[in-house]
């Protein structure tokens, strides 16, 4: 097994404060603070232009930090070169030499930093072997394909045995099926080397399911930093709450009273009967938003209070049923198991799980905690 062991083994980053702002006085990274583990897979997530690439090209070096503090292990790089960072990186577009063989790529970096020829020939190796590219070692990249080309670009990285690897949307030019087998792939290979690694892309479900912790970015400034399931159960605001999960969290907007029980009003003579939940007296009468994810909607047993909205579009897609739904002027997707299968235009009677509500301010879109 490759060993990954950098000059100074793994390393933590750590940023504080930091900041970019370009000579026009665009804000792209707003004071980020947040820390990477030694051994830990981050992920930055976020649409694009939110500033997540720019926050991995300032912990590469390749943008200069406008203020704020950059450390990696024990050192503050903020003026440090890329070269002498001790990182690797792996781009979206591969950036591997054409004229070359996938062994002479893999090696390439280490002959420009003058390591003995046995040295490289030991490294590439055993990057081959943990990558499985040794059946390649003599073509060169355009015969490739896709995903074989992001097995070098990996492999390169891996050959440096840095302290930190980067790793820039580097599944975004895979069709599908490839995006999901090279997921497996660098899992399964953060998992073998215990290696500190900042992933990002835009796609939430590549960062669901591949960061230990997910630092979520909107317009350059940081929104939450948690675990996955830890920002799906209990998002910080409306942006995380309807950015994570496929299909999106519903939102519905309205005002809380109690009439028989707890009840959105919707605003448009119709209203949706809640499950138990303790809010507050005070937001009784106010407005808000209300977040409902898609597996929280069920069809109404006899004796669950209910609403009854009309199917729009049903789309099965074999474990699962997605129907979106309308209610009043409102819009809804619910997520079924195969056994529910609706038809377009029937009207369905739905109950919403217990314990299964967000609240968050209709202005600011910040969560409302609900009272202990």
């Amino acid at each position: 097994m490759l060993a990954v062991t950098g000059e100074g083994g793994m390393a933590s980053v750590q940023l504080e404060q930091v900041r970019k702002t370009y000579p026009n006085g665009f804000v792209a990274v707003h004071d980020a603070t947040f820390e990477v583990a030694d051994g830990e897979l981050l992920v930055l997530v976020g649409p694009s232009g939110c500033g997540k690439s720019t926050l991995l090209r300032m912990i590469a070096g390749l943008e200069t930090i406008s203020s704020g503090r950059l450390r990696i292990g024990d050192r503050v790089v903020n003026d440090v070169a890329p070269k002498d960072r001790d990182i690797a990186m792996v781009f979206q577009n591969y950036a591997l030499y054409p004229h070359m063989t996938v062994g002479e790529n893999l090696g390439f970096g280490l002959k420009l930093r003058g390591l003995a020829r046995a040295d490289i020939a030991s490294r590439v190796d055993d990057a081959a072997r943990t990558l499985e590219l040794g059946a390649l070692l003599d073509r060169k990249p355009a015969v490739l394909s896709g995903g074989q080309r992001q097995r070098v670009a990996l492999g390169r990285a891996l050959v440096r045995q840095p302290q930190v690897f980067l790793l820039d949307e580097p599944l975004s030019n895979l069709d599908a099926k490839l995006r999901l087998s090279m997921r497996v792939e660098i899992a399964r290979l953060h998992r073998q080397l215990k290696a500190t690694m900042v992933y990002v892309t835009h796609d939430q479900i590549e960062a669901m399911t591949l960061g230990q912790r997910i630092v979520v970015l909107k317009d350059g400034v940081i929104q939450q930093v948690d675990t996955p399931m830890a920002l799906y159960r209990h998002p910080a605001n409306l942006f995380v709450a309807t950015f994570l999960g496929s299909p999106a969290m519903n939102v519905l907007r309205g005002r809380l009273h109690r009439s028989d029980g707890l009840r959105l009003d919707l605003g448009d003579r119709t209203s949706i009967p809640l499950p138990a939940t303790d809010i507050p007296d005070a937001w009784l009468g106010q407005e808000i938003a209300m977040g409902i994810r898609p597996e929280a909607l069920h069809v109404a047993g006899s004796h669950e209070p209910s609403f009854a909205p009309e199917v729009e579009v049903v789309e099965p897609i074999g474990s699962d049923v997605f129907a979106n739904l309308r209610f009043g002027s409102q819009g809804l997707v619910a997520r079924f198991s195969p056994e529910t299968l609706p038809a377009v235009g029937d009207v369905l009677p739905l109950s919403i799980e217990a314990g299964a509500l967000h609240f968050f301010d209709p202005e600011s879109g910040v969560r409302r905690p609900l009272s202990a």
